[in-house]
């Protein structure tokens, strides 16, 4: 094992190294190694420091996502205004700006930069690293959202160059989202049910005030820097600092040019009118600003603006056309949205001919019909919205949209839950959904059907080899082996895992058949609980919610898969087939019995999902949250503020020797034989 001086050089050697490879990943766009190799070196220094846990510092690339959720967000005070920019909506207001300058500086010198359509933030920068981070608020105070912005990889935790005039200071920038990344979220958030973001600036402002970084960091955000309020150092020009900036380590926003006649500063934004509809992100307009800091300091602010700044905005483009016809679309898990056909109109760079209405909510908001003229525009210039019926120009004999009562694929009736918007079909095998239900059934925490993959999914699926999960168990090497990239070694080990799937205990095919609501941790709940899938389908949705932790939106789910009949001859054909339909209640002592665990910090010899599965077999419960019913508190190393709750609620704790102690297991000499370390 190394030592500690050695452990700590070494740390700080990859530390660099990762840096620098996120600066040319995330600001360069210039990557030079593969994500391969970067997850390496990624793992090396997370190694080193669970060796080490003294030498982990907040800056390290470990540290991005870190801790319990937050309560709240804390007010932060910013020290110099966050002020908004006038703004212009034509040229010739931009000229009127420009005679309003020269009336101060006889030689303005412009720097212009795209306004980039995001959330406004500020970050402070200590001994040159990343101390805090906040919201604009009210331009004087905003909230601190110092972890959610640690999980923007662009943002660097530490600067690439510790340059004299930069101990201490502050840079301000939008984060935003990119278009493909919104595009992404919607589509999630459609099959969930949820109400979809507008436009990505609204779906970046969203997630920056969800109270749990972790959630955060899957929404992929980025960030560009544009101002500095304080100028650091002996800098006389923004376009010089913005420089410096860049080889800190900063993505700057792109680009920044200089102009010294309005002329040229109005023909660089007509020309980016049409340009940023190739941007992979929202452009709204251009910033233009003086360059020099002095020619800043003579001009002034007002109240609520910067005199020596302002933003030209560009018009949004709209377009009349007409609703040929609203449809339903399936969507890969089952929800149902309606869709309107429109006649084509060219918009935004492209031909448009249909327009997501998202639910029925959004359908009876518009009251959009058929034959009806819309003004439609392009959310995020990407995706077609329906802004507004003309309702002047409604054809007589119109009618409101209904849902249909039955799935337009499967013809399975539809179902609504409870405070949702969204109509779902329930059938796993729909065609419309088998694809990603496939994938769900052999994912690791289901099946876990080693080799069947994406590819191979779609070509089952679209050879009529597997029209549902019982399907897979009936295949033969002979189809197999006629299909893309699917030769008799491939087809051997794929029907062999299907064999061993089989023995999967109850609570994983549960979750395997992707039921809503139902994780893997209900999933064992209902297993434990009930037992076996009979008598799943028999219980009243009353008596669910008498389970701990099952609450009534799990008890209308069920209730819904188990009334379809499609489904109900799955599981049937799934039990002829071999699979586990039965908890297994071996014989045998239960010395756990009724006892309530929550697990916090890595331990040593289980991952969560080992721990869990120990103390559901001895006849205890595992919860994720601490109350005054839990019996235990297991604590690992870095434990979270379950730890601090259970102190205050004054549950036992106990450390993982005594965790040990009471699973009847004896460590082996030396360390963690029984599994990784994992963080639970």
């Amino acid at each position: 094992m190394m030592d500690r001086e050695r452990a700590k050089l070494e740390i700080e050697r990859l530390r660099r190294e990762i840096n620098e490879h996120n600066y040319r990943y995330y600001v360069l766009a210039q990557p030079t190694i593969s994500d391969y190799e970067f997850d390496q070196l990624m793992k090396k220094l997370e190694e080193l420091e669970r060796q080490f846990p003294d030498l982990i510092t907040p800056d390290s690339p470990t540290q991005r996502v870190g801790g319990e959720p937050l309560k709240e967000f804390a007010t932060v005070v910013h020290e110099i205004p966050m002020l908004s920019l006038d703004n212009t909506y034509n040229y010739e207001e931009l000229r009127e700006f420009d005679k309003r300058v020269r009336k101060v500086v006889s030689r303005p010198v412009y720097l212009v930069q795209q306004k980039v359509d995001g959330v406004a933030v500020a970050l402070r920068y200590e001994n040159y690293r990343f101390v805090l981070g906040a919201t604009r608020g009210d331009g004087y105070r905003g909230d601190d959202i110092t972890l959610n912005l640690r999980t923007i990889g662009s943002i660097p935790l530490r600067l690439r160059d510790e340059r004299k005039g930069f101990e201490r200071f502050e840079v301000r920038g939008e984060v935003y989202l990119p278009r493909q990344e919104f595009v992404r979220l919607n589509e999630e958030r459609e099959d969930e049910g949820l109400p979809v973001f507008a436009n990505p600036r609204n779906a970046a402002a969203g997630t920056l005030k969800l109270l749990d970084p972790r959630e955060v960091k899957k929404r992929k955000l980025d960030c560009f820097i544009h101002t500095v309020p304080r100028p650091p150092g002996n800098g006389q020009r923004d376009s010089e600092t913005i420089a410096i900036l860049k080889e800190l380590g900063f993505k700057v926003t792109p680009p920044s040019l200089r102009f010294d006649d309005i002329d040229g500063v109005i023909d660089y934004c007509a020309r980016w009118q049409e340009e940023k509809l190739k941007l992979p992100y929202d452009v709204d307009g251009m910033v233009i600003k003086l360059d020099r800091y002095a020619d800043r300091e003579e001009l002034g602010t007002t109240e609520k603006s910067p005199r020596w700044a302002v933003a030209y905005k560009y018009p949004p483009e709209e377009k009349e056309t007409r609703v040929k016809r609203i449809f339903v679309n399936v969507g890969r898990l089952g929800t149902v949205t309606p869709v309107a056909e429109l006649e084509p109109v060219f918009l935004s760079g492209t031909t448009v001919t249909h327009s997501t209405l998202h639910n029925m909510d959004e359908v009876e908001r518009l009251d959009v019909r058929d034959g009806d003229t819309v003004v439609v525009h392009k959310a995020g210039e990407i995706i077609p919205q329906i802004l507004r019926v003309v309702k002047e120009k409604r054809p007589p004999g119109t009618k409101k949209f209904k849902m249909p009562e039955r799935c337009p694929v499967c013809h399975t009736r539809l179902f609504k839950e409870a405070d949702e918007v969204a109509w779902r079909c329930v059938n796993v095998s729909c065609p419309a959904q088998l694809v990603a239900r496939l994938l769900h059934f052999g994912s690791r925490a289901a099946l876990d059907i080693e080799g069947l993959g994406e590819k191979l999914v779609e070509q089952l699926v679209r050879t009529g080899l597997v029209k549902d999960f019982a399907d897979l168990y009936h295949l033969k090497q002979k189809q197999l082996v006629e299909l893309e990239r699917m030769g008799k070694k491939s087809a051997e080990n794929l029907l062999r895992a299907l064999e061993a799937s089989k023995s999967r205990p109850f609570y994983r095919v549960l979750f395997g058949l992707g039921i809503r609501h139902i994780g893997i941790h209900t999933a064992r709940l209902l297993a434990q609980h009930f037992g076996s899938i009979d008598r799943l389908m028999k219980v009243k949705p009353e008596e669910f919610v008498r389970v701990t932790g099952i609450g009534p939106a799990v008890a209308e789910s069920l209730e819904n898969f188990f009334s379809d009949r499609e489904n109900r001859e799955l599981i049937e054909r799934l039990r002829q087939a071999g699979l586990q339909m039965e908890e297994d209640r071996a014989k045998g002592p239960k010395p756990l019995a009724g006892k309530k665990f929550v697990l916090t910090g890595t331990l040593e010899h289980f991952s969560r999902d080992e721990a869990t599965e120990r103390i559901m077999a001895l006849g205890g419960t595992v919860s994720s949250s601490v109350s005054r019913n839990t019996d235990y508190v297991v604590v690992g190393r870095e434990p979270g503020s379950k730890l601090d709750r259970a102190r205050a609620l004054g549950v036992r704790t106990i450390d993982e020797a005594e965790f040990l102690q009471l699973l009847g297991i004896q460590p082996e000499k030396g360390g963690a034989a029984a599994g990784s370390r994992r963080s639970v």
